[in-house]
């Protein structure tokens, strides 16, 4: 049975342990996560558990903007009336189950066995009670072009004389043994560019503290993203 939650990281903190040693923790919000559908291998091609973590926003007006929700989005998770519904119905279409709460800002799906869940099922923190290490997936913090010195820690060139203006420069990029001949260069050569907004997993990281009456979990060390960002946390695979 897969274990797993969705929330947002909160920041990080320091609490005591049993022996009063200082641990540094990252505080996560974690759920409650309803589960919207449950993909089996037979219908699907796979297994997996679909949560859903909070609520959109309703829209006023006919026109909703990208924070709230659509009535498509609306129809996934409740039984709405619609004339394509209907036909089905008609034509003795079953359909599929549904969750029947409200659409959700952050979505996403947990591979593994879906034995014990069910559709509509809300998921708490203390799905992962009896965890003890867990994986935490976000996306790091962006921080745009940047050059080799802040991407890929290089040295820099000499600050001495005949070196003038090209201090964080990368220098040359090699011989013909650096290129792949046509003028293009071997893939994965440090260069500059993009840093960050990336989707990063923080593995086999120890479970400090579960609080289920404040839907919180404490997870040692970092974790990928800002302080708000969404996060997957789910038991870990990783033995030892």
């Amino acid at each position: 049975m897969v274990k797993g939650i969705l929330g947002r990281k909160v920041g990080m903190t320091q609490v005591y342990n049993e022996a009063g040693v200082v641990v540094p923790v990252t505080v996560i919000q974690a759920g409650p996560c309803h589960v919207l559908q449950i993909r089996t291998i037979e219908r699907d091609g796979y297994a997996s558990v679909q949560l859903g973590f909070l609520d959109k926003k309703r829209p006023r007006r006919a026109r909703s903007r990208a924070s709230q929700a659509s009535r498509a989005e609306r129809g996934r998770v409740a039984d709405i009336s619609s004339k394509r519904g209907k036909r089905r119905k008609e034509a003795g279409e079953t359909p599929l189950a549904k969750a029947n709460c409200e659409p959700k800002r952050f979505i996403r799906e947990l591979r593994g066995d879906a034995e014990g869940y069910s559709v509509g099922q809300v998921v708490t923190v203390e799905n992962l009670a009896e965890v003890k290490a867990v994986d935490v997936t976000g996306v790091s913090k962006g921080r745009g072009y940047a050059g080799v010195i802040k991407r890929h820690h290089f040295g820099g060139q000499r600050a001495s004389h005949g070196v003038k203006k090209v201090h964080r420069h990368p220098g040359t990029s090699g011989g013909l043994a650096a290129w792949r001949g046509g003028g293009r260069p071997k893939k994965g050569k440090c260069m500059p560019g993009q840093l960050g907004n990336v989707r990063v997993t923080a593995r086999n990281l120890k479970l400090v503290r579960v609080d289920a009456a404040n839907h919180l979990l404490l997870v040692r060390g970092a974790i990928p993203g800002p302080n708000g960002g969404w996060v997957v946390v789910r038991e870990t695979n990783r033995v030892g």
